[in-house]
């Protein structure tokens, strides 16, 4: 049960502020770089398809590697993985889209490495919540997780 927290946790942080992000401030900017490349709407599974997806890897690869350090960790985590995933997409449009701009490139970087570490955090505050740290024993290597 606690997984599946975690993954809705992550996921309503992630989907909500990707949805602020998409919908209000960021739409305008894709239409002026992209103009007709851009639908008028959204394919809906290519789109459920990539949030499960990108949910599974936070859980997958993000948080595990935070655990049993600071929670400031998670958040770290979350800024790496959101640069190579969303740089991965932006490098590789740049590089072959005539369209795709280095302003683009950045602000859509910077942007997955903020809702990636938000949402990791999220899911690492509902994961420790659940299952608190055991506290450190008294001897060395006595303490396993």
């Amino acid at each position: 049960m606690t997984k599946v927290l975690v993954c809705l946790a992550t996921l309503a942080v992630f989907l909500g502020l990707d949805a602020i992000w998409l919908g209000l401030v960021g739409a305008s900017f894709y239409q002026e770089v992209l103009g007709g490349l851009m639908l008028d709407g959204f394919r809906i599974v290519p789109a459920v398809l990539f949030y499960c997806l990108y949910i599974a890897g936070i859980v997958v690869f993000v948080l595990p590697s935070a655990r049993g350090k600071s929670i400031v960790w998670a958040a770290v985590y979350g800024v790496f993985f959101g640069l190579c995933a969303y740089g991965t997409y932006d490098l590789t449009n740049h590089a072959v889209l005539a369209v795709w701009t280095w302003q683009l490139t950045v602000i859509d970087m910077a942007w997955g490495a903020f809702v990636t570490a938000a949402a990791s955090l999220s899911g690492a505050l509902v994961e420790r919540s659940r299952n608190p740290s055991p506290t450190r024993p008294e001897k060395p290597g006595e303490w396993r997780r």
